[in-house]
This record gives structure tokens, sequence and C-alpha cells, in this order.
């Protein structure tokens, strides 16, 4: 079975620096302070899914967990919250990973929306049972808002690993 995406380039291996790096600037992303603004994205759950997508056998639940409690001190949530919710992301995306990667991007993203609502409805979850109100239902709408973005965002961080091994004297590129 051929892969329905036009580009047949094998990709050069990920560099592990450059997926905790990426990791660390989606949760820098999350710290910044948005109040209440409907359609912000989780930008540390949909690199998280990202790369359980992409690397599962090196990016898995364990580091969704550390990611969660860093986003659950950051942002000052309960503690455990986005853990708990990243976790799950991370494990669903695992067992998705073979399948999704045979689609587009734009089929992906189609993939990784209910991975990314999931995350959203457990932490809801969560926050309500810890007592709090709830927050609306605007806040599901940054679920589709990440699937929108998951399209440029398979790009940017595919970039590096495009690059070519060997550089050709008569390419300049």
């Amino acid at each position: 079975m051929q892969p329905t995406h036009s580009s047949r380039r094998i990709l050069l291996p990920v560099k592990m620096w450059f997926v905790f790096f990426t990791l660390f600037i989606a949760l820098f992303l999350n710290y910044i302070p948005t109040g209440h603004l409907p359609g912000v994205p989780d930008v540390a759950a949909l690199v998280l899914a990202f790369w359980c997508i992409r690397e599962p056998l090196k990016i898995g639940i364990g580091t969704g967990f550390v990611l969660g409690v860093l986003t659950d001190i950051g942002v000052g949530a309960a503690m455990g919250q986005h853990a708990f919710a990243y976790v799950l992301l991370a494990y669903a995306a695992n067992e998705l990973s073979r399948r999704v990667l045979w689609f587009t991007p734009v089929e992906q993203a189609l993939h990784v929306l209910p991975l990314l609502f999931m995350s959203q409805v457990v932490m809801v979850v969560v926050r309500l049972m810890t007592g709090a109100e709830f927050p609306g239902w605007w806040m599901f709408f940054g679920s589709f808002v990440g699937a929108l973005l998951w399209i440029p965002l398979h790009y940017v961080l595919l970039l590096p690993q495009y690059q070519p091994v060997e550089r050709d004297e008569n390419r300049p590129i």
C-alpha cells in the first residue's frame, strides 16, 4: 500500500535535544497568561501529541507526566490536572501513531482533534471534581484551533529532518 502523501523523501532521524527544546518552548507558551480568551490551544498538549505520534518509542507517557506536572506548577492549576490529561493523551497518541502517520497532515489533524478534545474534557472533569466552577464551553474551542495548528506545526517541527546529509557543491539548496 502506497502512502497517500506526495513526498517520498526519507527523513533524517530526529535529534532528541530538538524534541525536548520544542517541548520546552511549548511549555513556555503555555505559561503565557491569556486570561479567558476563547480558542487559545494547549500548545504543550499539541506538541506532545506530535512527538508521541512521530516518535512513539522515545516520547511517551513518562514525558507526558513530567510535562503535565510542569504545566500544573507553571499555570497554578490543580496538581495533577494536566499531568493526568497529558498521560492519557500520550498513551492514545502512541497507540494511534502507526495509523496516523499514513495520512496527510490535514487528515492527521482530524485524528488529533479527538485526542486534544479528550485532553480538555479530562482537565475540566478534574477541575470540577476539585470544586471549581465550570469554565464554559468556549474552553473546548481550543481543541479545534489546535487541530488547525497541527498542519503548519507538522511542517515546522519536521524542518530539521529535511536537511541533506551531504552538501552538494553543485546544488545551492
